[in-house]
């Protein structure tokens, strides 16, 4: 899956580049959600316990333009927010925090020597650059990172090839090949 995952992040960037905390008390309100459900880490791995599933986490910073760009016209869009809270759990962390976070039963601190939390440079893979999208599996394990900003279709993409277990069945350049985007790339009703 680490090579698959792999091989599609490579592709989407090739295909970018060519294309030019709501704390919920675990019910399931995703059908009439008008934001994405973002939840600590801590939370994440407590409601995995119950019902897993798969993980997005959206690595930004305060000062990154094209974070604020993405939550602004993609993580608003309301086909995709539907989407990620019925079929992901959704973290959204600040890469700069000075706040330890417990995650996976250690405890990550902020370096000031690197100005990040040693959490992003190991969820990264060292490679620190925002705003990045973190992808794991139900187990909190094959994180793969998707730096750069995405827009709408480029993450219905991904969300339904690995939300719908599709990578398990279905190489990623013969899914990218059939896949008909279905999302509307703006919202009318914002």
């Amino acid at each position: 899956m680490k090579k698959i995952l792999s091989l599609l992040g490579i592709l989407f960037a090739f295909s970018q580049a060519a294309c030019a905390t709501d704390k919920t008390d675990g019910a399931d309100n995703s059908k009439d959600a008008k934001e994405i459900h973002w939840i600590s880490f801590e939370e994440a791995e407590a409601k995995m316990k119950q019902h897993p599933k798969k993980v997005l986490i959206d690595v930004y910073t305060g000062w990154c333009g094209w974070c604020k760009v993405m939550d602004k016209k993609t993580y608003s869009n309301d086909s995709l927010i539907r989407y990620v809270n019925e079929h992901y759990y959704a973290v959204k962390f600040d890469a700069e925090q000075r706040n330890a976070v417990t995650f996976q039963g250690k405890k990550w601190e902020y370096s000031a020597q690197k100005r990040v939390n040693e959490l992003a440079v190991q969820l990264l893979q060292g490679r620190l650059s925002y705003p990045t999208t973190v992808f794991m599996d139900e187990n909190f394990e094959n994180a793969q990172p998707m730096p750069g900003y995405l827009e709408i279709f480029q993450m219905e993409s991904i969300l339904k090839y690995l939300g719908g277990n599709n990578h398990k069945s279905t190489p990623w350049q013969d899914w990218q090949h059939s896949f008909k985007p279905a999302w509307p790339t703006v919202n009318v009703n914002k």
